[in-house]
C-alpha cells in the first residue's frame, strides 16, 4: 500500500495522525542526516504493525511531503 505522509520534524511529541487520505507524522528528530526519515520509518512500522524493513520511503527523501510504501509481512 502507498501512503502520503507529511512530516513535522522537531516536534515536541511523536505521533501519527490521520488527516484525510494521508498521515501526519510528528517526530522529535531534526531533518539532518536522514535522522527524521529513519524515525518516520520506525513510527510507521509500529503504527501499521509491520517490521521496519516493510516500510520504504518511495519519494520525498528531502521533503516534508513523502510517499511511503508499507508492505505486509507475507508479501
Amino acid at each position: 500500500m502507498l501512503v502520503k505522509v507529511r512530516v513535522v520534524p522537531r516536534a515536541k511529541r511523536e505521533e501519527v495522525i490521520p488527516e484525510g487520505d494521508s498521515l501526519v507524522v510528528k517526530v522529535r528528530e531534526p531533518p539532518e542526516g536522514g535522522r527524521a526519515n529513519k524515525r518516520v520509518v520506525e513510527l510507521l512500522a509500529k503504527h501499521f504493525g509491520v517490521s521496519k524493513s516493510r516500510v520504504e520511503i518511495v519519494r520525498g527523501h528531502r521533503s516534508r511531503e513523502k510517499l511511503v510504501r508499507v508492505g505486509n509481512e507475507g508479501e
